[in-house]
């Protein structure tokens, strides 16, 4: 079956990226927003901790207190949610189905625990890549240059990116953001890959029918 736009009709996908603090995924998921413009769009999280500067609610994330995130979560109205340095994050679970359901591609930027969670729910939509960062030295020079997060954070962030990064396994890609430009174009190439398996094209089978009785 072919869409409007000449398109064999698929279900979205789920572009699941992450990394230390500081390993540049934010950037990345920016920048791959404004490339695809309409094609992807970002999930937006639900979280408990506060907005930092410049940070809107309801576009960088929903800012939520405890008391909501827990009743979201105890409703089963979260696809997935994770405690990170003391506050609470977690995905809306009916944005996330009605994109699949409706071919939309969606970009998630969380950590390991939420893309496992994620993963668990929804095996056959989620493409989670890793972030790496080139080196030590360049991690925390991105944190302490972030102007965001005190000292005492940096720290705790560094000591907690070996851990983070132990989990890469868990992932179906890795990328080592050493150029930014260079990250940008391999995930491109992930998701036009994605985009194109036939186990995600739910109008191929039709296509091809048509196409055998044209050619019969």
């Amino acid at each position: 079956m072919l869409e409007a736009s000449g398109r064999i009709a698929r279900r979205g996908l789920l572009l699941v990226l992450s990394s230390p603090s500081g390993a540049g995924k934010t950037t990345l998921a920016r920048r791959m927003l404004e490339a695809e413009g309409d094609d992807l769009q970002v999930s937006v999280s639900v979280t408990t901790r506060p907005p930092r500067p410049g940070e809107i609610d309801g576009q960088d994330y929903w800012f939520v207190d405890q008391s909501r995130f827990k009743q979201m979560r105890d409703d089963g109205g979260l696809l997935e949610w994770a405690e990170v340095f003391g506050n609470f994050y977690g995905t809306p679970r009916d944005k996330v189905e009605s994109a699949l359901s409706t071919g939309q591609d969606m970009l998630f930027d969380v950590d390991w625990q939420g893309a496992r969670e994620l993963a668990r729910c929804l095996p056959q939509d989620v493409i989670r890549v890793f972030i790496l960062p080139p080196n030590a030295d360049s991690l925390e020079k991105r944190l302490m240059t972030r102007n965001q997060d005190s000292q005492e954070v940096v720290a705790t962030r560094m000591a907690q990116a070996a851990d983070e990064i132990s989990h890469w396994e868990e992932y179906d890609y890795a990328i080592v953001n050493e150029d930014v430009d260079d990250s940008l174009a391999q995930l491109h190439a992930v998701l036009s890959a994605e985009r194109l398996k036939s186990s995600r094209r739910t109008g191929l089978s039709a296509f091809i029918a048509e196409l055998q009785g044209e050619l019969d």
